[in-house]
């Protein structure tokens, strides 16, 4: 779920259009879920996956729209924020930030209340904190930009807001 024949083509690097040939994919925008693919063999001995990691920033969406009232790194309470806080309207709709598997859904982590964590099967986990209602449950498999919270104040949120973090094999990363 959420690969495409282009990411594919890249993970195994081989040509896009040989891809679509050896596969008689006609649109190659379009492959189905748990299609099975032959992969041609590249110029190399063989066609073993190459890590692939997104380009850029940009694979991933915007999860709610708000000013982020606190950065990367800035000093939180007693401890160092590993994600960024939006500001956004109580109730305002959450979007995974890229498609995946949803692997937590509860409020146990402390501070943190409602929590999401969606697993990208790629090394990548994406992390909605302080919301007012989950809308998925674990093993949900999610769609970028698909809803999958509310915007709350749980947890020790002040004010209506989502905190959001991108963890890289579990690193955390600077989503802006």
């Amino acid at each position: 779920p959420g690969e495409t024949l282009w990411s594919i083509s890249k993970m195994y690097n081989v040509d896009l259009d040989s891809l679509a040939k050896a596969n008689s994919i006609a649109d190659t925008r379009v492959i189905e879920k748990g299609q099975i693919l032959t992969i041609p063999m590249a110029a190399k001995a063989s066609a073993r996956p190459t890590s692939f990691r997104p380009a850029s920033a940009a694979s991933f969406a915007w999860p709610v729209r708000g000013p982020v009232v606190s950065r990367f790194g800035d000093n939180t309470d007693t401890t160092v924020n590993k994600g960024i806080d939006i500001r956004a309207d109580q109730g305002r709709d959450v979007v995974a930030a890229k498609a995946g598997r949803v692997v937590y859904c509860d409020s146990y982590l402390k501070g943190f209340g409602q929590t999401i964590i969606v697993d990208h099967m790629d090394g990548y986990q994406t992390v909605y904190s302080y919301n007012s209602d989950i809308l998925v449950e674990v093993g949900d498999m999610v769609r970028q930009n698909e809803v999958i919270a509310k915007v709350g104040q749980s947890g020790r949120a002040q004010e209506p807001m989502l905190h959001f973090e991108i963890r890289c094999n579990g690193e955390p990363q600077n989503p802006i």
